[in-house]
């Protein structure tokens, strides 16, 4: 019998979209006669129960100590939660909180560590779990002893395979922690500024990527963008160098988007990109380098320079326009 650990993360008041995807992925490595434990911390953690119904049971910690994320009491409850759990696979998000946790729970338990991980299956010595290195442009297989620790790319696995209401059984972990000395305490939270369009909601995006070469050629962009009818987005590398603001970035640790239309310029596809954009109905990608990761999820690429691709583009759209 396999028995998996998830680590659930919220978004606001919502258990996140990457926790269901861990879930998902949890049943599936359970097998048929397995067990599936969750961890979840919030300040009222008894109210999300119900969204838990794909797991046996579910360590929880409420509170003040735990109604803001801090990495040590998080941490601590994971280890806990391990302790009593004993689980031969533990399943954590690679995302800000993942990065905190994932290494030193892994340390805490003598855990097997993988990180990047995009797939992972059982076989009859443990698990083979295949990683993204290098923004996506080398593949590892490993194979992996149990008990292994795993930190999940967001959105390599099916969300819906995880949304299963039901009532978990429930187990208390406050009686079990010592939260008296902390070390860390929240500040305060500080919001993005909003932007003047929402990149969620757009039927049609344009993305440009570091590729585009400087914030002088975004204007080409920007009217195939307006010719399409469509908002321009760009990936991390653009944000970053201040070349459109963060309101506009795709990606983990920018926004999730879902147009009928992506259309991406000079973008490589680091797996942090491809998350937040790889649920997009019709891909088109440019990028003059052939092993770029984002062909993998395209519909159509072309491999031209972008720069000769855009005018010739942009007069064809304007001779078709009614």
């Amino acid at each position: 019998m396999t028995k998996v650990l998830v680590h659930i993360e919220l978004e606001g008041d919502d258990v996140a979209a990457v926790s269901y995807q861990l879930l998902g992925l949890a049943r599936k490595l359970s097998g048929q006669d397995g067990k599936v434990d969750a961890l979840l911390v919030a300040a009222e953690a008894q109210d999300h129960l119900p969204a838990l119904g794909i797991a046996n049971r579910a360590f929880t910690l409420s509170g003040e100590s735990a109604a803001a994320y801090l990495p040590e009491v998080h941490l601590k409850a994971l280890v806990e939660a391990a302790r009593q759990s004993q689980p031969d696979i533990v399943l954590t998000a690679y995302s800000s909180a993942g990065l905190d946790l994932a290494a030193a729970a892994a340390a805490a338990g003598d855990f097997s560590l993988v990180a990047y991980c995009e797939e992972a299956e059982r076989d009859e010595n443990g698990l083979i779990v295949t990683s993204q290195l290098y923004g996506g442009r080398l593949v590892a297989r490993s194979r992996v002893v149990l008990p292994a620790l795993l930190s999940v790319i967001p959105g390599a696995f099916d969300e819906a395979a995880g949304r299963m209401s039901g009532a978990p059984e429930a187990v208390d972990l406050a009686h079990h922690l010592d939260l008296s000395q902390q070390r860390m305490r929240l500040v305060e939270v500080t919001a993005p500024e909003g932007g003047d369009v929402d990149i969620t909601k757009a039927e049609a995006l344009v993305c440009i990527g570091r590729g585009i070469g400087g914030k002088d050629n975004i204007e080409e962009a920007e009217e195939l963008a307006e010719l399409l009818g469509a908002e321009i987005a760009g990936s991390r590398p653009v944000i970053d160098s201040g070349w459109l603001p963060k309101t506009r970035q795709v990606g983990k640790s920018g926004m999730k988007v879902a147009p009928r239309l992506y259309f991406c310029l000079g973008v490589s596809g680091a797996p942090e990109h491809l998350e937040g954009m790889r649920d997009a109905g019709f891909i088109v990608a440019v990028n003059k380098d052939p092993a770029a990761p984002i062909f993998e999820v395209a519909h159509l690429g072309t491999t031209c320079d972008l720069f000769d691709l855009l005018p010739a583009l942009a007069d064809r759209l304007r001779q078709t326009a009614p």
